[in-house]
């Protein structure tokens, strides 16, 4: 395994460092480490990979990691990044979206004792933050800092700014709450290094000046950059949401196929990003994406590999297989809610199942796939028409019942990628 120091370097993870001599030190001491996951919905998304990913690389180089679920900060709302004012959670919602992402976050690290001084950690700030009175915040943390120091902050200032939106004094004291996690950990754990994206350095630095101003005591931040898309939008949105790790949210196959359609100036940076092939192996995909990208092979290692590590390797087959069963007869060996979700994202139209025994040409119309009846059988003589991904020669064919799926769908496809789901009912 290549040293901590030059992985984190040749993957791109370093932005910011508090300290120029912190990276050095990454393979000499021993670091007590903490990332923070703010619970704003019962899943964490493929965006949130990157920091799980860099705190899952410490603990392989021997550090121990505290990922932290902010059961505390996440009644507040981070504004970092936002324009208006976070939706405030019910506790009942709280709950439930900590139980979703504690499951999630489990599956990443080495929380048992074989781990030794490595073994990790998962903490809720709530456990702190919610028994600490107003008046001995006031008096403990905010007592520490000024408001001309807060209002500097970029987060703070990009809502001042707008004064249609602002920033209420609620959203205005996060990060006072996360210099004290900081403390807190320090005190209790031992903690001397936070990690977080490069829109966290104001909160990382806020704890930093805290810890020293309460306890003399130097500890660090290092950020890495944020995860963008070539057009620097963020990664991992799409038109229908953000792609989640949660597989009741987004399917191993809807993961799997998001990664395969990344831009290909992006491949190499996310190879970089979310998996853990070595330096040689990355530099190999990059050399055959320059000379063949028709083979896209970094494109397939990508999805491989993060469908591997956050949903196992039972999934990563399953989602695989739904993939090649895409352009083969064998969709009609899927079950059902694999057969919808590899369809999930075709135009779908509902028909009467009195219908039945329908020529196959009127299918094609009704569908869209064929502007008339004349233009459907032209294209099925030229054998363009597929039918549950068997090809249909024979422009007279029809559609009957032994032709559907599960009973009630059929799929057509026209040509290489235009696909259609009819349901009947």
């Amino acid at each position: 395994m290549a040293p901590l120091a030059a992985d984190l370097e040749f993957r791109g993870l370093i932005h910011q460092v508090t300290d120029p001599d912190l990276t050095a030190r990454l393979d000499r001491d021993h670091f007590v480490l903490y990332a923070g996951f703010d619970p704003t919905a019962d899943s964490l998304h493929v965006g949130h990979l990157l920091q799980i990913c860099t705190l899952r690389r410490f603990q392989q180089a021997g550090h121990r990691p505290i990922a932290l679920a902010g059961g505390g900060t996440g009644v507040i709302g981070d504004p970092g990044g936002k324009t208006e004012e976070r939706s405030l959670l019910t506790d009942e919602e709280l709950r439930a979206n900590l139980a979703g992402i504690r499951a999630q976050l489990e599956r990443f690290f080495d929380f048992s004792p074989a781990a030794g001084d490595a073994r990790a950690v998962l903490l809720d700030n709530g456990d702190w933050l919610r028994p600490f009175t107003l008046v001995d915040f006031l008096r403990d943390v905010g007592k520490r800092f000024t408001v001309n120091q807060m209002v500097a902050k970029e987060s703070v200032r990009a809502r001042l700014e707008r004064p249609d939106q602002g920033i209420s004094f609620t959203e205005f004291t996060y990060m006072l709450l996360q210099a004290y996690d900081f403390l807190h950990l320090q005190e209790t754990e031992g903690c001397s290094l936070q990690i977080g994206g490069s829109d966290q350095w104001g909160n990382i630095t806020m704890g930093i000046d805290l810890v020293r101003r309460v306890h003399g005591v130097e500890v660090y931040g290092l950020t890495s950059p944020l995860v963008l898309k070539a057009d620097g939008t963020k990664f991992g949105k799409t038109e229908s949401g953000a792609v989640w790790l949660d597989p009741a949210r987004t399917s191993p196959y809807q993961l799997h196929q998001f990664l395969l359609r990344v831009e290909d100036a992006m491949v190499g940076t996310y190879l970089r990003y979310f998996t853990f092939l070595d330096r040689e192996a990355i530099e190999a995909l990059d050399e055959e994406t320059a000379s063949h990208p028709e083979r896209r092979a970094a494109h397939r290692a990508l999805a491989r590999e993060v469908t591997l590590l956050v949903h196992g390797e039972a999934e990563l087959l399953r989602a695989e297989r739904s993939a090649a069963a895409l352009f083969s007869e064998e969709i009609a060996d899927l079950d059902e809610p694999t057969l919808l979700d590899l369809c999930a994202e075709a135009p779908r139209t509902l028909l009467a199942r009195d219908l039945l025994d329908l020529p196959l040409v009127d299918a094609l119309v009704a569908a869209g796939l064929s502007a008339s009846k004349g233009q459907a059988r032209t294209t099925i003589s030229q054998g363009g028409i597929y039918l549950n991904n068997r090809r249909i020669a024979e422009p007279e064919a029809r559609i009957t019942v032994e032709d559907l799926l599960f009973g009630r769908y059929l799929v057509l496809r026209k040509g290489k990628r235009d696909y259609h789901l009819l349901r009947f009912e």
